[in-house]
């Protein structure tokens, strides 16, 4: 078919120094009396001449119009733009080394403490991996990365959360732009991921009675702060507890740089830092962190999910600590562990022989007595058995018995015997700074576990060991009394469980508690889990005890408290 001929010449219709449209316009454009003519001279306001000032309006001609448009949506005249002329090709926002002139504060406002919680694991929400993490100070949730293709990057722009701390390095940046913020208002942020405490500040946590308060305004004293039970974690937590309360332990963790070793001891450091925090936005802890360590290191052993024994704990948390921090198997006194809580017996062992004579009857020969030197660090105490039979009023009776008495298993003098052997203990010097007693409540055979509920009574000050150590005028003057005092205690307590219809619930469960030394009040205070509160001294020993740290005295004599009533 043959091209239909234009009416009129294109050169006619359009003028020549016309911008042609590349789109077609919508609508019908009206002639204007006012259009500039082709040839005609502008004025100061666009006009030509024989307007003379006339009321025409000011209007631009259509490239200045486009020009105008684009500056004052934000783009530059030189800047590229798509095919068709309309639009400027964007890409992604912009990263920034610096925010902006007088935007230093942005997005600050939008940060909620109260949904802080560094306590737990740090690991992404989302790939679950532990390399560069982020925490949002918005909702509280980690994140990985903080590049373009990071999931904090993505939170930021789908939630619009914006601001971001390296759970590591401690920085805060603003994403998607990926500048550093370094205002001073995020120190007390900073100070709750990873507390620190000068020298001088340590030496004083036993000398002066602080008092804190938390965000919802809640008082408590750092140092006896309570801590989360996840499912079934009570025993880890009273174990923890208690060493925060040993002082040089406490004060190496707390001082010293432990960046270089194994995360158990990092782990173990950063919850220590957190029980003593002055500055926290919550007045307890949580110690998912650590667990997630120690179920990891003893191939879940110990977990959060499953009760497990104290004692059985807390021999294994410090003999794995001890290699954490570069201790050694065979060289004593190779780590802060060690210089703490080991110390030495020594161990006669003789067999238990006999053969008939010739009246066919047993005749025991006296063996030679082999000499041994052990090394410890808990030492383990025997109860007497409890009694079978009831009083009037058909209830057990509870005996007591004095701690002097159990003890007495290390005096050298008494015997225990063990299959065929008999065996006599007896410690030496020097002893060690703290000593660590366990006293065995619990027993197991193939058939049966059964609990041991005698009272144990001791005094709370002024414990004598000197008749229980082997005398060494080298070391120790003899006859001189070796005093230590009790800095925890760590108490069982049996609780019946009840029985619903047709499902058999748990016979007795074990509730675990510690009770520690306030040594700026020379008080006492209880903590099961997240329950703290005030212990009377006379009352300690009315308790199941099952472990407990005593300190020994450096005062000279005679400048120590009394005993306490048992």
């Amino acid at each position: 078919m043959a091209k239909r001929p234009a009416e009129e010449p294109l050169e006619e219709t359009i003028p020549a120094n016309s911008p042609a449209p590349k789109k077609s316009r919508v609508g019908k454009v009206e002639e204007e009396s006012y259009s500039t003519p082709l040839n005609g001279n502008l004025g100061t306001n666009g006009h030509t001449a024989a307007d003379n000032g006339a009321n025409a309006p000011d209007i631009l001609d259509p490239a200045n119009e486009k020009h105008g448009e684009l500056e004052e949506a934000g783009v530059h005249q030189d800047q590229e733009l798509d095919e068709d002329g309309d639009e400027p090709i964007v890409g992604g926002p912009i990263r920034q080394d610096a925010p902006a002139e007088g935007y230093t504060d942005l997005y600050l406002d939008t940060i909620d403490r109260s949904l802080l919680d560094f306590d737990f694991e740090k690991l992404c929400s989302v790939t679950l991996s532990n390399i560069n993490v982020y925490a949002c100070l918005v909702c509280g949730k980690y994140y990985q990365g903080r590049g373009p293709k990071s999931q904090a990057y993505f939170h930021a722009l789908e939630v619009g959360h914006h601001v971001y701390i390296n759970m590591e390095t401690k920085k805060v940046y603003v994403l998607p732009e990926g500048y550093e913020v370094k205002s001073k208002s995020l120190d007390d942020i900073k100070y709750v991921v990873d507390p620190t405490f000068a020298k001088e500040d340590v030496t004083k946590l036993d000398k002066d009675a602080k008092t804190a308060w938390d965000l919802s305004g809640r008082k408590y004293m750092p140092g006896f702060v309570g801590m989360n039970n996840i499912k079934a974690n009570d025993y880890f937590n009273v174990v923890i507890n208690a060493l925060a309360h040993v002082p040089p332990l406490r004060n190496f963790f707390m001082l010293e740089d432990l960046s270089n070793t194994p995360q158990l001891a990092q782990r173990f450091s950063i919850l220590v830092r957190k029980i003593w925090n002055p500055r926290a936005f919550k007045a307890h802890v949580s110690p998912h962190e650590l667990l997630q360590e120690v179920a990891l290191r003893s191939n879940k052993r110990f977990t959060l999910t499953e009760q497990s024994d104290p004692v059985d704990f807390l021999s294994w948390f410090l003999n794995h600590l001890h290699l954490s921090l570069g201790g050694s198997k065979t060289k004593p006194g190779s780590s802060i562990i060690q210089r703490v809580f080991q110390g030495q017996m020594q161990v006669e062992s003789q067999l238990i022989t006999a053969r008939a004579d010739a009246g066919d009857r047993l005749r025991f020969e006296d063996a030679a007595v082999k000499t041994e030197i052990s090394r410890f660090l808990i030492l383990t105490l025997d109860l007497p058995p409890a009694p079978l039979f009831q009083d009037e009023l058909d209830k057990n009776i509870i005996p007591q018995v004095p701690l002097t008495t159990i003890l007495s298993k290390y005096d050298g003098i008494r015997a225990q015997e063990r299959l065929n052997t008999r065996l006599r203990y007896r410690l030496l010097h020097p002893l060690p700074p703290f000593l660590v007693m366990h006293i065995k409540r619990f027993s197991a055979n193939k058939f049966v576990h059964e609990r041991n509920p005698t009272i144990v009574t001791f005094p709370v000050r002024s414990l004598d060991v000197a008749p229980y150590v082997q005398p060494n005028p080298v070391l120790y003057p003899p006859g001189e009394p070796i005093w230590y005092d009790l800095v925890a205690n760590i108490t069982h307590e049996a609780v019946r469980g009840t029985r619903d219809e047709g499902v058999e619930g748990e016979r007795e469960r074990k509730v675990w508690r510690v009770q520690v030394r306030e040594r700026a009040r020379d008080e006492w205070v209880e903590a099961q889990d997240l329950y703290v509160q005030g212990a009377e001294t006379q009352t300690l020993f009315t308790k199941e005890s099952y472990c407990q740290i005593w300190e020994r005295r450096r005062e000279p004599k005679g400048k120590g408290k009394g005993k306490a009533k048992a």
